[in-house]
């Protein structure tokens, strides 16, 4: 059976699909899997052992769509749910098609005035693999995956010396703003965390990392936009524990086992999609500031807190997060 996986965006996202790549190339016979996202986000699945053949959109459509009607595939898993998506299947003549179910007038009553909250207590993950259901997949408990290439795996030596016998992991960015902490927020934390740091995020992130690691040169490296993506998970992999906004590399981390400590600020937990572990048990904490009326303000986040105050992150508990970070000491 020739299968198309489709699933555009982003990081996180992208991560959160594959135990459904894998438990559908494992378990249906003859499973020819392909996979369909943008050709930024390449990187992600090019190295998935489960993937036969990788697609990508790019800035020609039309070039897409005939290179896809050639497969002649037998089913489209469409994890994404959008218009786009919706175009490429009605492009895809008779091929049977199942869609994750996004659940967005839940996500919308729960994010709006009314804070009504009737969304399925159950991992995004899990919601993913009952699309597959019907194929008689199963749910192999073996939590996501997460390949790096072997060109892609650093040197010790491209770290300093100070961070060869560990360090904890702090990612400092976030999509959006209302989903990071403030940068007296950053810093408190880093300064406060009593073991070797590496910051971690995109070349956006890279002047703010150097704000926090001016407090200690040698304690906190600033790695922000020095490696690509995949040298960034080689960070994460390698790290005693990582601290982290509800972020792609959060995701990137529960594939390595590691133990995450997340931090919450406009969006919530409920949502379905904390760190997921699959059946083994894997030490994480939780950190948001419960009972603030306004939250969630979106289910995705916004450039500033819509009320002005940014509670939910200008009273996240610092010294409890820095304590949790070095836990395994």
């Amino acid at each position: 059976m020739k299968i198309l996986i489709i699933r555009f965006s982003s990081i996180g996202d992208i991560v959160l699909t594959t135990p459904v790549i894998r438990c559908v190339k494992q378990q249906v016979p003859d499973a020819e899997v392909h996979f369909l996202t943008k050709k930024s986000f390449r990187g992600l699945i090019a190295s998935n052992p489960y993937v036969n053949k990788l697609h990508m959109l790019d800035n020609n459509w039309d070039e897409m769509i005939a290179r896809l009607q050639t497969e002649k595939f037998d089913l489209v898993i469409d994890l994404h749910k959008n218009l786009r998506t919706l175009r490429v299947k009605r492009a895809l003549h008779g091929v049977k098609s199942v869609a994750f179910n996004k659940l967005n007038i839940e996500k919308f009553l729960l994010t709006s005035f009314l804070k009504i909250n009737i969304l399925p207590d159950k991992h995004i993950v899990d919601r993913c693999l009952e699309t597959v259901k019907f194929l008689d997949v199963e749910n192999d408990g073996q939590g996501l995956d997460f390949f790096i290439p072997p060109a892609d795996e650093l040197p010790m030596s491209d770290l300093p010396l100070s961070h060869h016998f560990g360090y904890v992991g702090v990612v400092i960015g976030a999509a959006l703003n209302t989903k990071k902490l403030p940068l007296d927020k950053l810093k408190a934390l880093c300064a406060a965390i009593d073991f070797p740091v590496i910051l971690l995020g995109g070349p956006e992130d890279r002047t703010e990392g150097d704000l926090i690691a001016a407090h200690d040169p040698v304690r906190i490296y600033n790695a922000c936009g020095k490696f690509n993506l995949n040298e960034s998970a080689w960070l994460v992999k390698n790290a005693k524990t990582i601290v982290t906004h509800d972020t792609g590399l959060m995701h990137i981390a529960a594939a390595f086992k590691k133990p995450v400590i997340s931090i919450w600020g406009n969006t919530v937990p409920a949502f379905g999609m904390t760190p997921y572990y699959g059946a083994k048990m894997v030490a994480s904490r939780i950190f948001e500031v419960k009972g603030l009326s306004c939250r969630p303000c979106s289910k995705i986040g916004h450039k500033k807190c819509p009320k002005g105050h940014f509670k939910c992150m200008n009273q996240q508990d610092i010294p409890a997060i820095a304590a949790a970070a070095t836990s395994f000491k």
